[in-house]
């Protein structure tokens, strides 16, 4: 095929005690799934249908174990805040799958920062206008390596939690999500058939906030490992 330009490479996150790594195709992400942080938005945590919007591919900055990771302050923000989450990797795809069902089409998990321009977010917000500005940025969406399902099974419990400079910021439990990993992939693909190589981050905790230049954010969630990234 005759390119215009070269195209640019496959996005891809490695995959935990293998050499093979995850394309990545599409990155779904889930507001507001924890009932805390719903409260701390200003919203009533009812368990209304869930939401969802994207991310590009460029958004993703792989971590990889042991290292930090250095990202840039995005541009046109005064309030850069990080939200620490689950990632769900999807091996098969499939549409309307039952929730019953939805297990089989996991590949792995990962820990994930969901990082956010608020202030771009919330203007948006209040104007109904759409989260991109706030959310769909590069550099918006490390990722530690993806741990297959068929190693530690699927995680319906552990600890949540994200530091800041080795401060306590979030720490919350992924057995409080409001939505579950199987009910998000069932409604989730009631929108949209996913495919392998489709990542959901599915939430973040209370305790959101911002981080600065020079700050570094040290993450995890138990079972699938942590993460460390400084903000530059």
């Amino acid at each position: 095929m005759n390119y215009a330009f070269p195209p640019e490479p496959q996005v891809a996150v490695p995959i935990s005690g293998s050499d093979a790594v995850f394309p990545v195709r599409r990155i779904y992400c889930v507001g507001r799934n924890y009932a805390a942080h719903a409260r701390e938005m200003g919203f009533d945590p009812d368990r209304e249908p869930p939401f969802f919007f994207c991310k590009p591919d460029n958004s993703i900055v792989v971590v990889p174990p042991g290292h930090t990771v250095e990202i840039a302050y995005p541009p046109q923000t005064s309030d850069f805040q990080h939200e620490i989450e689950l990632v769900v990797a999807i091996g098969r795809g499939g549409r309307d799958i039952p929730i019953e069902q939805a297990n089989d089409h996991v590949f792995g998990y990962a820990v994930g920062l969901d990082m956010t321009r608020r202030d771009l977010q919330l203007r948006a917000r209040d104007k109904g206008r759409p989260w991109e500005l706030g959310k769909a940025f590069d550099e918006s969406a490390p990722i530690a390596p993806i741990v297959p399902a068929s190693a530690i099974g699927h995680p319906a419990s552990g600890a949540v939690w994200v530091q800041v400079d080795g401060a306590d910021k979030q720490r919350s439990d992924i057995a409080k999500l409001i939505w579950s990993v199987p009910e998000v992939i069932a409604n989730l693909s009631s929108f949209f058939e996913l495919q392998p190589g489709d990542l959901i981050y599915t939430g973040t905790p209370e305790g959101v906030g911002k981080v600065e230049r020079g700050q570094t954010m040290r993450g995890g969630i138990d079972g699938l490992g942590e993460l460390s990234v400084k903000v530059v």
